[in-house]
């Protein structure tokens, strides 16, 4: 292992779970830096940071870090937008897939699930808590909502507990269970980038910055596509 090499700590989104699992060993062997990696939602990096945890580095939303940097929790310049992704329905593998090719026939398919899955904290459970709001059926649904503590919505699918599931792409992808739909329709997509950044004050900001810097890379912003993420480097 280099002199120079460090372990750190890193707090990331469970949407980019699967891609740091696939891409991490890599970047340790080449850096000879050790990365110790805590999943949460977006909404729980944000409650754990309040509670006073202090990794060396965050990958959570673009609002996220943009609220941390204000707060002066975060370094400014150490953000480093990574990968975007949209929310998708997921069913059952080998489930029928329902219509879900407009706003109306997707309002539509959750009146007639019996059970739709989404997560309570995370960023897209928040925005399809909005969402259903925006559609007029909030109430229509909650008699059909399971509201997840945490974990995949389409394990919950897979386990048969609903017959829909709401989340990112990359973690429907990320359910082995459940089966992409597609996303949902353009016109009330929320497309959330996923953003690192260095604590304020970490003694490990030269490590973190090189892994930024290494999700950054082609090589691994292939791994963000296959995983349903659109990498930032090719835009």
């Amino acid at each position: 292992m280099p002199a120079t090499a460090a372990q750190f700590n890193l707090l990331a989104s469970t949407a980019v779970q699967t891609v740091l699992e696939e891409v991490l060993p890599a970047y340790e062997r080449a850096s000879g830096n050790q990365v110790a990696v805590t999943i949460a939602s977006s909404a729980g990096i944000m409650s754990k940071l309040k509670a006073g945890e202090s990794p060396d580095m965050v990958i959570l939303t673009r609002e996220g870090i943009d609220e941390l940097i204000t707060q002066g929790k975060v370094a400014a310049g150490s953000r480093a937008e990574l990968a975007s992704a949209g929310l998708g329905i997921a069913v059952k593998r080998g489930a029928a897939k329902p219509d879900i090719s407009s706003t109306a026939a997707l309002k539509q398919t959750l009146l007639d699930a019996k059970s739709v899955a989404y997560t309570a904290t995370g960023a897209s459970g928040l925005y399809f808590a909005r969402l259903l709001e925006r559609l007029g059926i909030a109430e229509a649904m909650k008699p059909k909502s399971n509201i997840l503590k945490s974990g995949l919505a389409g394990d919950a699918v897979a386990r048969g507990e609903s017959d829909i599931g709401v989340q990112m792409i990359s973690e429907i992808l990320a359910a082995p269970g459940a089966e992409l739909v597609g996303p949902l329709p353009a016109e009330i997509q929320s497309t959330m980038v996923f953003t690192a950044g260095t604590l304020a004050g970490s003694a490990r900001a030269a490590e973190t910055r090189s892994l930024a810097d290494y999700l950054a890379t082609p090589a691994v912003g292939a791994v963000f596509k296959a995983k349903g993420l659109d990498p930032a480097s090719t835009k």
